[in-house]
């Protein structure tokens, strides 16, 4: 069986325990630089192409200025997004505000960081950008494409654009550009998203080639300026040992060929690509490292460990794989059958169900792979389960403390109100 492997040690990880407790969330700053390196390699032909790294999947001021320092932007859905990428020094177009069911105030903050604009609708979202920024439009504004119907890969249907909220149809579309274009817009941006964690070859390629054709309507009939496409995230990641990678380089490639063949041909060769690969750059690149605190074994072996759904939902709420290794028996046969679980009190606060696994004793240091995007930061708090801290893994081996684990005083933090009985446990060193 193919096997899927820490980029740490047990040795080190007990090492790091005994400063930062379990459970934790640690980052291979290693990978996440090659992964940068290959994503722009892949884009290397067209001039403009930009990373808009999705921040919703890691958000975390080092990550977000480590991903800056390699060239990339960020991609936000709200105010609070946008107030982070500003902090860690991103700002005008090298941020993206790809929101839906926007409030003004976001467009507002939006506008005064110079970000870019997707809008998500016309109609009164538009005019709510209209009155949010004063009857004064940006130079560039992108929209949001719902081609509705199936999207189809050569292995089927991967995504289902008529279920999804996010979007318009193409004679919205039209009409908003038409407005924006009367309005005094100059530069405009096509944005979709038709599909999640598509390890398919062909959906980057067939995406594009949608969007270009697009364009190039959009050119002829409104003759507007097409100044970038944004492919925006869905590339997926092998969660499972014995699934096959994206090859982000031929994707890049069939990108290339849609290119040529459908906007050099129309002499619109100016427009730069964009994309939002927040699971795809961070995902493998994070692991969640978890004790064993017990062994329970009734109708299942079960192993509770410190860790719960708080600090990784995705199994809980998507039935999704994350792979687990038992750390020191990396080589050992997977002869167990074990169900993994927390401690919350709901039944689906389980990271695995009767999965095969090397014998496992109380103690023992679980290492669940691929939690990099989307695992922290889908935290909450059910329970007064505490969200743990975040270390980054340098190349050196030394480990940075990138956020520190929650404490009891951030639970009680916002009861801190005039006359609340609990101020004194937002504030225990009083």
């Amino acid at each position: 069986m193919l096997k899927k492997h820490p980029f740490i040690t047990k040795d080190e990880l007990e090492r790091i325990t005994k400063k930062y407790p379990t459970p934790f969330h640690i980052y291979d700053e290693a990978e996440i630089v090659r992964r940068v390196r290959l994503l722009q390699k892949a884009f290397s032909w067209n001039p403009g192409f930009r990373e808009f790294f999705a921040i919703k999947a890691t958000p975390n001021p080092t990550i977000i200025k480590l991903l800056r320092d390699l060239g990339c932007g960020c991609d936000c859905a709200t105010a609070t997004e946008l107030v982070l990428a500003d902090a860690c020094g991103v700002t005008g177009s090298n941020i993206m505000l790809s929101s839906n069911d926007t409030p003004p105030e976001d467009f507002k903050r939006a506008a005064a960081q110079g970000a870019i604009i997707n809008l998500d609708a016309g109609g009164d979202m538009l005019d709510t950008l209209d009155v949010a920024l004063g009857g004064v439009l940006p130079d560039s504004i992108c929209a949001r494409f719902n081609p509705g119907g199936t999207f189809e890969s050569t292995n089927g249907i991967i995504g289902n654009p008529a279920d999804a909220k996010f979007g318009m149809t193409e004679a919205q579309l039209f009409e908003t550009f038409r407005v924006l274009r009367d309005r005094g817009v100059k530069v405009f941006g096509l944005h979709a998203f038709l599909a999640s964690n598509a390890r398919e070859q062909d959906y980057y390629p067939k995406l594009a080639r949608i969007l270009f054709e697009l364009a190039v309507r959009l050119h002829r009939e409104l003759g507007i300026h097409i100044g970038f496409v944004d492919l925006s995230g869905g590339i997926g990641v092998a969660y499972r040992p014995e699934e096959a990678s994206a090859d982000v380089c031929a994707i890049g490639e069939g990108v290339r060929r849609a290119y040529e063949e459908v906007l050099v041909s129309e002499n619109m060769d100016d427009v730069a690509i964009y994309s939002e690969l927040g699971r795809w750059l961070l995902a493998p690149a994070g692991g969640l490292v978890t004790r064993v605190l017990h062994e329970k074994v009734t109708y299942h072996d079960y192993l509770g460990v410190d860790a719960c759904a708080a600090n990784l939902m995705r199994p809980a709420i998507y039935d999704a794989y994350h792979h687990i290794t038992v750390m020191g028996s990396e080589d050992v046969p997977a002869d167990h059958v074990y169900s993994v679980v927390g401690g919350l009190c709901e039944n689906n606060d389980q990271f695995a169900r009767d999965r095969a696994l090397p014998k496992v004793h109380v103690g023992d240091l679980l290492f669940i792979h691929d939690t990099g995007a989307h695992g922290f930061s889908m935290g909450y708090n059910y329970n007064g389960k505490l969200r743990s801290a975040e270390l980054l893994y340098h190349e050196d081996k030394t480990v940075e403390l990138i956020r520190r684990a929650e404490t009891m005083a951030d639970y009680f933090a916002t009861f801190d109100y005039p006359g609340s009985p609990f101020s004194d446990l937002a504030h225990p060193e009083a």
